[in-house]
């Protein structure tokens, strides 16, 4: 099989090219639309380990995926991940190496991440307020996560991205702090709908959602809002302000179906390859890499024909549709 040729074509012509690789389902945060309080984590026999997650890095790009995304939990958690990251940093076709963080571990490693081939790095934040960025991650510590901005910024990554989630009851009114907080920094940033992932253990989805279109007219009363063109790997459309360097991103799958040109898979940590973010469409490749008799070409055989079940798109919040039970940190920032 020829590498660097994309193979990963789904039934609908989709191409796959970019994967999102869970590393741990542990993170050192409990934020409130991602985890329940009181978490079981899986046990470490369960879950990959780094060479697993190598050898399965290794296919997907021998299969033509250019772009990967390191995600959890939170990936700088897992004890001696530089090493996996500095292992796919070298990998031949890889176009992207990104990591989604929580930020709290950047102080440390941002310099080591960037030498190790690190593109791009997305900062979970979603209040500027110490309370209550202590109410939304249960546990984390602001100054914490604006010390890893600094320090990302300073390592000079090629774009660094904050996500934020907007919540009705938890942090509607920051939407424009947060704005101007990314916009004085010239770094991006991404609003992102609470997707209907398992069960919160302390509040309704249904009620604290807050669409992007409300997040959009609020952004519009200080500030024009100019569309982009412009796109990336991933699901967020943009709009700029004129005269700024910054890219506001909204990424909205609740309110607005962005399925059709889908190029995006996930690996759990458990080794489950998910199709699809709001569907249970998967396939198991831990039980292939733990087969003695099975090879790399086993491997990447399995992966090419898991794009027959690839779903055409997810229907959260339709009654006629099985929903997710799996929370957020299990699937896969």
């Amino acid at each position: 099989m020829p590498e660097s040729v994309n193979k990963l074509v789904d039934k609908f012509g989709r191409h796959v090219d970019y994967i999102r690789l869970s590393v741990t389902d542990r993170c050192d945060f409990r934020c409130v639309y991602c985890m329940t309080e009181d978490m079981t984590f899986l046990p470490r026999t369960q879950i990959l380990t780094l060479e697993e997650l190598y050898q399965i890095a290794k296919a997907f790009t021998e299969l033509g995926v250019k772009k990967i995304r390191l995600t959890g939990g939170e990936p700088m958690v897992r004890t001696d991940v530089m090493t996996l990251i500095e292992k796919l940093g070298a990998l031949p076709g890889i176009e992207e190496l990104n990591l989604t963080t929580n930020g709290a571990q950047l102080d440390k490693h941002a310099p080591a991440l960037k030498r190790a081939g690190v593109n791009r790095i997305n900062i979970s934040i979603d209040s500027l307020n110490a309370g209550r960025f202590k109410k939304i991650s249960r546990v984390g510590k602001l100054e914490k996560v604006l010390a890893g901005i600094e320090a990302a910024r300073e390592a000079g990554f090629d774009r660094i991205r904050l996500n934020s989630v907007i919540m009705r009851g938890y942090n509607e009114d920051e939407v424009i702090s947060l704005t101007d907080y990314a916009l004085d920094r010239d770094i991006d940033i991404a609003f992102i709908e609470e997707m209907p992932l398992g069960e919160a253990s302390d509040h309704d989805r249904k009620e604290t959602t807050c669409s992007n279109d409300w997040v959009k007219n609020a952004i519009s009363q200080k500030y024009e809002l100019i569309n982009s063109t412009e796109q990336t790997a991933g699901p967020s459309r943009y709009a700029q302000i004129a005269g700024k360097k910054s890219r506001i991103g909204f990424i909205s799958p609740v309110t607005h179906n962005f399925c059709e040109d889908c190029n995006r898979v996930r690996v759990t940590v458990e080794g489950r390859l998910l199709l699809c973010l709001g569907n249970e469409h998967s396939i198991d490749l831990r039980s292939i890499l733990r087969d003695e008799s099975s090879s790399m070409d086993d491997l990447k055989q399995a992966i090419i024909a898991s794009m027959e079940i690839k779903p055409e798109r997810h229907y959260f919040y339709d009654k006629e549709h099985a929903q997710p039970v799996r929370l957020m940190n299990m699937t896969g920032g």
